[in-house]
């Protein structure tokens, strides 16, 4: 079912805009998950992954790993993460590009426009009225039966 029509639904037109993304779009695709505890903290569920947040990997090799991000390369779609390292033939040791939807962030690097962004973020989903049931919503279901 498509919902908008300025937006095309092919899978062709959706992986070119995709791969040939200007860095500022970019920055908003490679957004990661919160915490468990900054998400009750924010009432926020993911925000854009920034330089010297604290994250935690959830999936692959690394799977358990926690560092600090040292770099967010944008142009192949990674993040290199502190400890997360191995090492070349030649003996120098290269950063390992982790994927930004493979961690949960666990500390943020907060700034004022950081906040501004969090404020916002929670101040939409509250207008939209996301989030958890009101008392008579949870009546109402109870009596579906």
């Amino acid at each position: 079912m498509k919902f908008s029509t300025a937006v095309s639904s092919s899978r062709r037109k959706s992986r070119k805009a995709h791969f040939s993304a200007p860095s500022s779009e970019r920055r908003k695709l490679m957004s990661a998950p919160l915490s468990a505890e900054l998400r009750n903290k924010y009432q926020v569920r993911a925000v854009p992954v920034r330089k010297d947040d604290e994250v935690q990997v959830v999936r692959g090799t690394y799977k358990g790993r926690e560092g600090k991000i040292v770099q967010v390369y944008r142009r192949k779609w990674v993040i290199h993460i502190e400890r997360i390292t191995r090492e070349k033939v030649n003996g120098a040791t290269v950063n390992v590009g982790v994927d930004p939807s493979k961690v949960v962030i666990t500390k943020l690097k907060i700034d004022k426009d950081r906040k501004a962004l969090l404020d916002r973020k929670h101040k939409s989903a509250a207008d939209k009225g996301k989030g958890k049931f009101t008392e008579q919503e949870v009546q109402a279901m109870s009596n579906v039966d």
